[in-house]
């Protein structure tokens, strides 16, 4: 099973124990255990696996976290449970931060078999940070997210790349979430700030007041432009087939493109886009529209193809995937989740651009 299919079937899961799971132990048997198979742990390892994972703490003997997972015989993760029915936001993690400085773990994880908190000692070495660097919502996540979550898989787990991106993470969540605020509403330090730029006189209460409005709306215009540039550019037509396509019609009027970019070739581009994020920047990988196929390119350069969609049949569907000397493979498909049995062949064909 894929691990995104995995991950489906977690959510399932989470939520049934939502309804049903009335303890701790009934928490870690629905799901946490599960979860810990989908990371690729075998659970009936206990070289791999170690269920209330003992280490002195200090003064304290005998303190138990609820597992310990192993990696080359080391303890490299460390993970505390709660019921389901508890909030992560509201609970106690004390014995995880004690164990985290004692142990060779770089990463804790706290879960209540819906949210998975992730901490590491970004801020201050061997010391668990008070705020997770990443957070995972089982019932409810994005594609973002998602891709962000198959980095704590036991096979290819680097620690030194998980605790990069932990304090990238960390600091992009933290300004995206500085930056809803002000989408949401703007405090007075940021309109402030902002009327310093485009105001002349002093910035007084009412003056801020005043300006408040058209700060939020000017973030607001901000967003649309940066949305709708994105999709300028990830959805370019192909100019070689727009132009055949743009015949002059036999009383000189304007030429009307044939072309149309389904639903369908929106979400394969996306499941592309996803697959190729493993190994480049998300912005790089576009798509060109043409009449009888849709083309995806790295940095829209059509030297550096990627794939084709052939989706205009009316009883198949067909996906291309160029090698590395450019030379294209087709493959039937079923369903657009086929495409995920190609990830390989795909991340070379982007590999080969880079």
């Amino acid at each position: 099973m894929e691990f995104d299919e995995r991950v489906k079937d977690l959510a399932k899961r989470s939520k049934h124990a939502s309804k049903h799971a009335l303890t701790e132990e009934a928490t870690k048997t629905s799901v946490v255990l599960p979860l810990i198979q989908t990371l690729g742990f075998d659970v009936f390892n206990l070289e791999e696996v170690v269920p209330e994972f003992i280490a002195d703490v200090g003064m304290k003997k005998g303190e138990k976290v609820d597992f310990a997972l192993k990696i080359g015989g080391k303890v490299s993760v460390l993970i505390e449970v709660k019921p389901i029915s508890m909030s992560l936001g509201n609970t106690q993690y004390n014995q995880l931060y004690r164990y985290f400085a004692v142990t060779d773990a770089r990463l804790a994880i706290l879960t209540n078999g819906r949210e998975i908190w992730f901490f590491s000692d970004v801020d201050e070495p061997n010391k668990m940070d008070k705020k997770p660097f990443f957070t995972f919502d089982l019932q409810s996540h994005d594609e973002a997210q998602a891709l962000e979550f198959t980095r704590f898989q036991k096979d290819g787990f680097q620690i030194e790349s998980i605790l990069e991106a932990a304090s990238n993470l960390k600091y992009t969540t933290a300004a995206a979430n500085f930056l809803k605020k002000q989408i949401a509403k703007p405090d007075e330090e940021f309109v402030r700030l902002v009327g310093k730029q485009i105001y002349d006189g002093m910035l007084t209460k009412a003056v801020i007041e005043m300006l408040r409005p058209a700060i939020q709306a000017s973030l607001d215009e901000v967003i649309r432009d940066r949305i709708q540039d994105k999709l300028n550019v990830a959805f370019r037509p192909d100019p070689v087939a727009s132009e055949s396509s743009h015949n002059k019609t036999p009383d000189g009027a304007e030429p009307v493109s044939d072309i149309v970019t389904t639903d369908e070739e929106i979400q394969a581009f996306m499941i592309v886009r996803a697959i190729s994020a493993k190994v480049i920047d998300l912005e790089r990988v576009t798509m060109r529209d043409a009449k009888s196929y849709c083309s995806v390119f790295v940095d829209d350069n059509n030297r550096k193809p990627i794939c084709r969609f052939y989706f205009n049949a009316k009883n198949s569907k067909s996906l291309g995937i160029f090698d590395a000397s450019k030379v294209e493979t087709r493959h039937v498909i079923g369903s657009l989740k086929e495409i995920y049995q190609f990830s390989a062949a795909i991340e070379d064909a982007v590999k080969a651009h880079l």
